[in-house]
């Protein structure tokens, strides 16, 4: 087991809603993990009607080999609300974790407030104060909870005596109770029963079906109790009404807190859990340490009207805060959202502000967000490496200027020395000087990094103030939070980069893979692995897919390659030679210029141009070759840059070689072995598989159109048209096409 503490994890456990045998899983699971009889046995005494004294020590003698771990108590506590702490230095989340930020929620500092006095009446009238309490959170004809009878229990550590509640009455209606107090003529023991003074008496504040008092006898599922005992009770007031807690009514309990009996309105338990964990979190991050043994919807809370030793339980006021959930729930959220205020385009219309200066001539802005997508071949890094070059140096990456600036490089996948000196490979193979080259910074955190939620502050932080332009965060895998198929844990993380960007004022350019297999068939948009929210996010999307070279075409090059280094050579040699003796056709033959060279060439300069005959050859054979295409928000769409990746850099194709190469995979599912015969319904159905792929495919957009479906699947829209009614399953409105 972890190094869990698992006497904290029992505070979400209520001995009182157990089975007998999930009780004695507990103290099996505590014995396994080394903790002690007399802790399986403080935990019990909070069940008021079962515990026993001392039959906690008899049982544990027996306790052996149950193979019952901490794991149980653990799943116990998660099922009502726990949820494991994380090492904000170094944990990387689990695809279970909660993503949550430390600051969210936070409205008051609980070391600067004031605390707000709490006056105990003078005309203290114990029965209007019962129904005081009764007309506020029950209607007449709702069941009542209530306790006070005790038993007595001797604390193991101090020896002092305890009283606890039992189980009480839930036999009569808040109408019946109210109109017997008011005939009582102030004896409240001839209506509810006496009760110890030392030990006070108690009730539920949510109403019963009459037929018990557990959580399954809740109903109406109302309010929560809002407790803490360990600071002042002055301060405790105070917190509660400065976060606007929809409290229904506030009891002094007669001692060192106060019961705050909060609306949560919920619709059935599941929601009630959610909504009191919601609140809870409130209370303390605000620094109200709620006692969480009072989540229970059955739970008793202190019963004004009452003396416990002397002191007063009272009602301290009604209705407090805001009127209800929902109103408080939108109030928290709203000083919680961090938004600007609505504008009028009216006023400026005629004023417009200044547009964000390119950082990337034609395809991204200073400021805004970009993804590099591809496969692991593509030399996605090499490439984020040229362009963090090409920034620093105002020069070009592949075929977009960039804008000079500071640039900081994010490493989280290489060592340092690899980092370090692919930098300067990266700069010889594309023949720059580094003249700028303290434009560049490196973070280097391979086997450092944390979550993206926890490492953006971190970023911001230590970039503040050091002037970047761009951002680069490469590879983005390192510091994924959650399932990346998962579009709501996937908003949760790119909306760091937002922050980041926001924050520093500079782009944030980072890569991300392919999902598995060809992608060639896919727009560029539909390549990335994980949730459409990749595709969606950046203001430019940049995505890398191989083109398919044949044998026959790294042939062809080999040959172009061979006959313009002898042409070369022979030229340089013998002009005169070369012009008169050879012709255009000797020109695209590499035997005939071989038998030119050795013509004109001495051994020894034979020897030089066939190493590099051979030198170019053995490139051409290991470099690979790629189409960049993308998707903007800012500019307009480009035409396809082909480029070679040739270790370490990317050089775009100039000569035009690739341009009518089509990518790997580039046919469509739907239409693969559609040169085959088929039957007239086999056609129909492959008709309705290709409809149903476009329409999944084009799932991406926040619209499905006909005039998309029509360009992934290459036919005219008419076409598609008169598929979708064929098919029946579809409907078409406007342009746009939806599932039936």
């Amino acid at each position: 087991m972890s190094n869990l503490n698992l006497l904290e994890l029992l505070d979400y456990i209520d001995p009182t809603q157990l089975t007998y045998q999930e009780w004695i899983d507990v103290g099996f699971a505590l014995k396994s993990e080394n903790y002690t009889a007399s802790d399986w046995d403080d935990w019990s005494k909070r069940d008021n009607t079962r515990y026993r004294p001392g039959e906690c020590f008899k049982k544990w003698t027996s306790f052996e080999g149950s193979g019952i771990t901490g794991a149980t108590i653990t799943k116990m506590a998660k099922d009502n609300g726990w949820t494991s702490p994380r090492n904000t230095e170094s944990h990387e989340l689990d695809w279970n974790d909660e993503i949550s930020l430390d600051e969210d929620y936070k409205i008051i500092d609980k070391n600067w407030i004031e605390g707000k006095e709490i006056i105990e009446p003078v005309n203290w009238n114990p029965v209007r104060e019962i129904t005081r309490y009764l007309e506020t959170l029950f209607q007449s004809t709702e069941h009542v909870g209530y306790v006070t009878e005790t038993y007595e229990i001797i604390d193991d550590k101090t020896g002092d005596k305890i009283y606890k509640p039992t189980s009480g009455a839930s036999d009569r209606t808040a109408g019946q109770l109210i109109e017997a107090l008011n005939k009582c003529d102030g004896d409240i023991g001839a209506v509810l029963g006496d009760y110890k003074e030392e030990a006070g008496a108690w009730i539920r504040f949510n109403p019963l079906d009459g037929k018990g008092v557990k959580n399954d006898n809740v109903s109406d599922y109302r309010y929560t109790l809002v407790e803490s005992d360990n600071m002042d009770i002055e301060k405790q007031n105070a917190i509660m009404r400065e976060l606007e807690l929809p409290i229904a009514i506030l009891v002094h309990s007669g001692k060192r807190s106060i019961h705050a009996i909060v609306k949560v309105d919920a619709g059935n338990y599941e929601e009630y859990r959610k909504r009191v964990d919601y609140l809870y979190n409130v209370c303390k991050k605000n620094g109200l340490n709620v006692d969480n043994q009072n989540r229970n919807p059955s739970r008793l809370s202190r019963l004004p009207g009452i003396v416990r030793n002397g002191k007063k339980q009272f009602i301290i006021d009604t209705h407090i805060g805001k009127s209800d959930w929902d109103e408080w729930h939108e109030w928290i959220e709203d000083l919680n959202d961090d938004l600007p205020d609505m504008e009028c385009l009216e006023d400026f219309y005629d004023n417009l502000p200044e547009l964000a200066p390119p950082l990337i001539e034609g395809l991204l802005r200073q400021g805004h967000k970009m993804l590099m997508a591809g496969p692991s071949k593509a030399g996605k890094s090499f490439a984020l490496i040229e362009l963090a070059i090409a920034i620093a140096e105002g020069a070009k990456w592949l075929n977009w200027k960039c804008t000079q600036g500071h640039v900081l490089y994010v490493n989280l996948e290489l060592d340092r020395a690899s980092a370090l000196h692919r930098f300067k490979d990266v700069y010889a193979g594309l023949g720059l000087q580094p003249r700028n080259i303290r434009n560049i910074d490196i973070w280097n955190l391979r086997g450092k990094s944390v979550p993206m939620d926890k490492l953006a502050p971190k970023l911001i932080r230590r970039a503040h103030k050091k002037g970047y332009i761009a951002v680069i965060i490469d590879p983005i895998y390192k510091v994924l939070t959650g399932d990346e198929n998962s579009a709501d844990q996937m908003a949760h993380f790119t909306n760091q980069f937002d922050k980041i960007a926001t924050e520093l004022g500079s782009s944030v350019i980072y890569c991300h893979h392919h999902s598995k297999g060809t992608q060639g068939g896919k727009k560029s948009m539909d390549r990335a692995s994980g949730s459409g929210v990749f595709a969606r996010d950046p203001d430019a999307l940049i995505d890398l897919v191989e083109l398919d070279i044949t044998d026959d075409l790294i042939k062809q090059q080999e040959g172009s390659v061979a006959t313009t280094l002898y042409a070369n050579a022979i030229q340089k040699t013998n002009y005169d030679y070369f012009d008169e003796h050879v012709g255009l056709d000797d020109q695209q033959s590499v035997s005939q210029m071989n038998t030119h060279a050795k013509r004109v060439l001495t051994a020894k300069q034979l020897e030089q141009v066939e190493n590099e005959i051979t030198n170019a050859i053995q490139s051409i054979r290991m470099r690979s070759a790629w189409r960049v295409e993308g998707t903007l928000r800012e500019y307009p769409k480009f035409e396809p840059v082909n480029m070679w990746f040739q270790y370490p850099v990317h050089k775009v194709d100039e000569t035009g070689f690739l341009k009518d190469i089509k990518p790997e995979g580039d046919t469509p599912p739907w239409k693969k072995n559609f040169d085959k015969k088929k039957t007239p319904a086999e056609s129909k159905q492959e008709r309705k598989v290709a409809l149903e792929t476009a329409f999944d495919a084009c799932g991406i957009e926040e619209k499905i159109t006909v005039k998309a479906m029509a360009e992934y699947m290459g036919i005219a829209e008419k076409t598609v048209r008169n598929r979708i009614k064929e098919h029946g399953g579809f409907w078409v409105a406007d342009g746009e096409v939806g599932r039936k």
